[in-house]
């Protein structure tokens, strides 16, 4: 089993990334797929997650209405689109599966490398 966190990159404030978590040996179909971050000194946190049964999506406060989670079954990958990044979101982002829809790390039993992500002008 392995996912693939990619897609990270340098963006200046306002702009976007798409973050990609490609699976193998993995149906994502029928997990819940979060997305997870974390800055230097500061705790994972998480950001978005898609449940695996009605594809339902959560977000942290600091995200919502900026981050929008989505899933390709047919590519068997979840993508997490960014928009009006702002320098704060900078981190190391994480993808990971596990069977409940959930903001906290303790559910999910399968975690990919992390991607970086650094907004900065």
């Amino acid at each position: 089993v392995q996912l693939q966190a990619s897609g990270g990159g340098l963006v200046q404030p306002g702009g976007s990334l798409r973050l990609s978590c490609a699976a193998s040996g993995l149906t994502l179909d029928y997990y819940a797929v979060g997305w997870f971050r974390q800055a230097p000194g500061r705790k994972r946190q998480g950001v978005s997650t898609i449940s695996g049964t009605d594809d339902n999506t959560y977000y942290s406060e600091s995200v919502k209405g900026r981050f929008t989670i989505s899933r390709d079954i047919a590519k068997n990958t979840v993508y997490l689109d960014m928009n009006s990044l702002k320098p704060e979101d900078t981190a190391v982002y994480y993808c990971a599966a596990g069977r409940i829809p959930a903001l906290a790390s303790d559910p999910y039993n399968f975690w990919g490398q992390g991607t970086q992500v650094t907004v900065s002008s």
